[in-house]
């Protein structure tokens, strides 16, 4: 049921994004914030055109991520592969943002700013079963500084198991199959009736 999540693949983007309102637009950012947000910006342009020769460079070597159906991805190859599996299994799955990737606040820098933790959320929206349906993600992502250049290092993406769209579907069409069942029970139940009698 969760393999079209697997489209998620986008959400990866979200690990640096900074939106606007966590900076204040008159204070320039520091160097490491800008450069985590144009490393941002060319991670959504390789999601957005399919191209992962844009995202590879982004990469740590040693990279894990953790998506939502509990699948895990180590390395730039395992990641490339599981989108292209995705992007041939569930073709036009992934819609697009409703919300595009939001941090909650600029990146946390550590370690003599060489390591950075972002988190935040966004709004995918997914076509399934000839219905679009949005899905609320929250996502944590580390980053490494790797020769001068910011790497992403581990991202874990997941949504609510206990409150989402799918699960709410699900429940809708089984409540209206135990509905349909119900009457077609009792319209059997009656014809039989009728006929002993």
């Amino acid at each position: 049921m969760f393999r079209f999540l697997r489209a998620l693949v986008p959400a990866i983007t979200l690990l640096l994004s900074h939106t606007a309102r966590a900076q204040d637009a008159t204070v320039p950012m520091d160097p490491d914030h800008v450069e985590l947000r144009a490393l941002k910006d060319q991670l959504v342009k390789g999601i957005n055109e399919g191209n992962m020769d844009l995202i590879d460079p982004l990469l740590h070597p040693d990279v894990v991520v953790t998506w939502q159906d509990g699948q895990v991805c180590k390395g730039p190859a395992a990641i490339r592969k599981f989108y292209a599996d995705m992007a041939a299994k569930s073709k036009k799955t992934f819609q697009g943002y409703k919300v595009p990737p939001t941090a909650d606040e600029p990146t946390i820098l550590h370690a003599g700013n060489n390591a950075g933790v972002a988190y935040g959320y966004n709004v995918g929206v997914f076509h399934l079963a000839g219905k679009d349906f949005e899905m609320n993600n929250r996502w944590t992502a580390t980053m490494v500084k790797q020769d001068g250049k910011w790497l992403l290092s581990s991202y874990h993406v997941s949504m609510n198991v206990l409150d989402n769209p799918l699960l709410n579907a699900v429940k809708t069409l089984a409540i209206a199959g135990s509905a349909i069942a119900l009457v077609v029970g009792l319209l059997v139940g009656r014809a039989l009736g009728r006929r002993r009698g």
